[in-house]
């Protein structure tokens, strides 16, 4: 079993911050990547912010220059630290990982339950 546990979402106003962890647990061999991508309603899952086990990181254009991705290679945990929030960036954000589970299994990846984000005065 792998556990994605994400924290740090709620309310904050417009021009604010916020800052997402995401916790990887379980049986696991190897991380690959590890992200964040988040969904407002009526719209599709979309893509924020991934990084690599390495520290690549990579930016849906619409976050870069505010948001920063970071990472703990051996707590397995991500962060998004989230810099200027605009209303139109309200949804839930889930973390994704992209997991080796065992030296003979192929990656997969994975998803948290998400952690609601709005932005609101």
């Amino acid at each position: 079993q792998v556990e994605l546990v994400e924290s740090g979402g709620g309310l904050v106003q417009p021009g604010g911050s916020l800052i997402l962890s995401c916790t990887a647990s379980g049986s696991i061999f190897s991380i690959n990547t590890m992200g964040w991508y988040r969904q407002a309603p009526g719209k599709e899952r979309e893509l924020v912010a991934t990084r690599t086990s390495g520290g690549r990181a990579n930016y849906a254009d619409s976050v870069k220059g505010r948001f920063t991705i970071s990472g703990n290679n051996a707590k397995n945990t991500v962060y998004l630290q989230m810099n200027s929030l605009k209303p139109e960036e309200t949804a839930v954000y889930y973390c994704n990982a992209n997991i080796v589970r065992s030296r003979w299994s192929p990656a997969r990846d994975y998803w948290g339950q998400g952690t609601q984000v709005t932005v609101s005065s």
